[in-house]
């Protein structure tokens, strides 16, 4: 895309930066909506990851990370 376009938020329809982007669907999301994985470190959407309510708190999982918790 070109340099100065912004896109719409997945999430909440704010606009969002372009350079932030879920690394599951690749939705862009704002820096409000998006999440970072414990785990891996990527950011994602509220779609693609889920809230482990573990022994050691919240931990917001990756959907890809989160199949390895149990």
């Amino acid at each position: 895309p070109p340099v100065g376009v912004s896109k719409a938020c997945s999430s909440c329809v704010r606009t969002a930066d372009v350079k932030e982007a879920c690394t599951q669907c690749d939705q862009f999301v704002c820096q409000s909506c998006s999440r970072l994985c414990s785990c891996c470190n990527a950011v994602t959407c509220s779609l693609c990851s889920t809230i482990d309510y573990g022994d050691v708190g919240e931990q917001v999982l990756c959907n890809g990370c989160s199949i390895f918790q149990v």
